[in-house]
C-alpha cells in the first residue's frame, strides 16, 4: 500500500462498488413506518421506502426489524445526495414474473392471497406480481358480494400472461368446474338408490332443500322429509345443517333423497292399532268438500269422509270441523296393501229411539161429555112383564 494513499481512498477501496440494478443483500438497522435503513456493504446506507416495499400500504415497522437479512435491488447508486436507494418490491415482481411464467406455461395450480376486492374482479398477489382474477372467473357460480374473498388465499390458473402489458390474468371458475366434475364421478361411482349417505344442507326451498353430498347435489323434496307432514321446509332445515340420508333414486345426474327411512315407517304398526272397529282421535289435518284427513300418528291420515260426520246432513266438513281440531272416530275399513283407512264419527252417535207416529187427533177426557149409552131394546117377554097391564074396555 502506497503511503501517499488518503485514509479517504483506503476507505472507499474496503467498500464494494455497486451497480444500478445489482442484487444485493442488507441489513436492517432502523426502521419507521414509512422507511427503513440497510447496511449493503457499501459507503452509504441503502435506504428502503414503504412504497418500494410493496403494493400495499404497510407499515414498514410492522414488517421489518433490526438485524433482518433482505436481499433488495439497487435503484440508484446515487439519488444526488449520496444517498442508495433500494428496493424489494420490484426484485419481487421479477421473481414473481418468472414464477408466473412458468406456471402458465405449465398449467400449475397457484395458490395466493387476495390483496384487493374491486368491483369487476379480484387481485392477488405471487411474490409481489399482481394478478387479476375478473369476477366472471372467481366462481362456477355468480357471486355478486366478492368481499367475502378479502385476505383469503385462493387457488387458481394462469390463462393469459403478458407482463409487458402488465395484463396477467387468473381463472379460478374452470378449476373449480374441473375438481366439481371429478368429484361427481368419483361419487356416481360408488353410490346406489338405498343407500345411506351423509350431506350438508346447501340451499332450501319452499319445495324441499338441496344437499350437497360431496360432489353432487341430491334434492330432498318436501315430501320426502319425513313420514309426518312438514308444512314450510324453510321452519324444519337451515343451510349448514348435516343430514344422514336415503338415496331413493339416482336418474342420470340427479339424486333424488329422503328421510322416509323404511324401519322407521309408521304403517308397519297401524294394522294392529287401527283395526276395523277401534275407536281412535286424530287431529283434522286438512279438508276437501268430500270429507276431512285425519292425522292419526304422523305419517298415518285416514279420511272421514262427509257423510260419516253425522247423522245429521253435512253440507261440507269445514261446516263443522276445523284445521287442528282433536275429533274421536270409529275406524270403518282398513286397507294395508294401500294405505287407506276410513273413519266414522257418525257411527258413534247414538241411534235416536223408534216411535210409531198414529194421526189421530187427541182428545181432551176431561172437557168432552159423557156419551149416553144407547138404549137396548128388551125381549119381548120382558117388556111384556114390564108394561102395565091394559085395563078392559067396559061391557056394554
Amino acid at each position: 500500500m502506497s503511503e501517499e494513499q488518503s485514509f479517504e481512498q483506503m476507505l472507499n477501496e474496503s467498500f464494494k462498488t455497486i451497480r444500478n440494478g445489482e442484487v444485493v443483500e442488507g441489513t436492517v438497522l432502523d426502521v419507521k413506518p414509512d422507511v427503513a435503513y440497510l447496511n449493503i456493504g457499501y459507503k452509504s446506507d441503502g435506504i428502503l421506502t414503504k412504497e418500494e416495499y410493496s403494493n400495499e400500504n404497510t407499515d414498514l415497522t410492522t414488517k421489518l426489524a433490526p438485524g433482518d437479512k433482505l436481499e433488495v435491488k439497487v435503484l440508484k447508486v446515487n439519488d444526488g445526495e449520496g444517498q442508495v436507494i433500494l428496493t424489494y418490491k420490484r426484485l419481487a415482481q421479477e421473481k414473481g414474473n418468472k414464477r408466473i411464467e412458468e406456471a402458465f406455461n405449465n398449467g400449475e395450480v397457484l395458490l395466493a392471497k387476495v390483496s384487493q376486492v374491486l368491483n369487476g374482479g379480484l387481485t392477488v398477489l405471487v411474490e409481489d406480481t399482481r394478478v387479476f382474477i375478473p369476477a366472471s372467473l372467481v366462481s362456477d357460480v355468480y357471486e355478486k358480494d366478492l368481499s367475502k374473498y378479502a385476505d383469503q388465499e385462493i387457488e387458481f390458473r394462469i390463462t393469459e400472461f403478458n407482463p409487458r402489458r402488465r395484463r396477467i390474468i387468473g381463472d379460478r371458475r374452470h378449476l373449480i368446474s374441473e375438481r366439481k366434475k371429478a368429484a361427481a364421478e368419483e361419487l356416481f361411482s360408488r353410490i346406489k338408490p338405498g343407500d345411506v349417505i351423509e350431506g350438508t344442507v346447501k340451499n332450501v326451498t319452499d319445495f324441499g332443500a338441496f344437499v350437497d353430498l360431496g360432489g353432487a347435489d341430491g334434492l330432498l323434496h318436501i315430501s320426502e322429509m319425513s313420514w309426518g307432514r312438514v308444512e314450510n321446509p324453510h321452519k324444519n332445515f337451515h343451510v349448514g345443517d348435516q343430514l344422514t340420508v336415503l338415496i331413493k333414486d339416482i336418474r342420470d345426474d340427479k339424486i333424488a333423497l329422503s328421510l322416509k327411512f323404511p324401519d322407521e315407517n309408521p304403517w308397519k304398526e297401524a294394522a294392529d292399532r287401527f283395526a276395523v272397529g277401534t275407536i281412535v282421535s286424530g287431529k283434522v289435518a286438512r279438508m276437501t268438500d268430500f270429507g276431512a284427513f285425519v292425522e292419526l300418528l304422523p305419517g298415518v291420515d285416514a279420511l272421514l269422509h262427509v257423510s260419516q260426520i253425522s247423522r245429521n246432513h253435512v253440507d261440507k266438513p269445514s261446516d263443522v270441523l276445523s284445521i287442528g281440531e282433536e275429533i274421536e272416530a270409529k275406524v270403518v275399513d282398513f286397507s294395508a296393501d294401500d294405505h287407506k283407512i276410513s273413519l266414522s264419527m257418525k257411527a258413534l252417535e247414538t241411534e235416536p229411539a223408534l216411535t210409531e207416529e198414529i194421526n189421530v187427533p187427541a182428545i181432551d177426557t176431561e172437557e168432552a161429555p159423557a156419551e149416553e149409552a144407547p138404549a137396548e131394546e128388551a125381549p119381548v117377554e120382558e117388556a111384556a112383564a114390564e108394561a102395565p097391564a091394559e085395563e078392559a074396555p067396559a061391557e056394554e
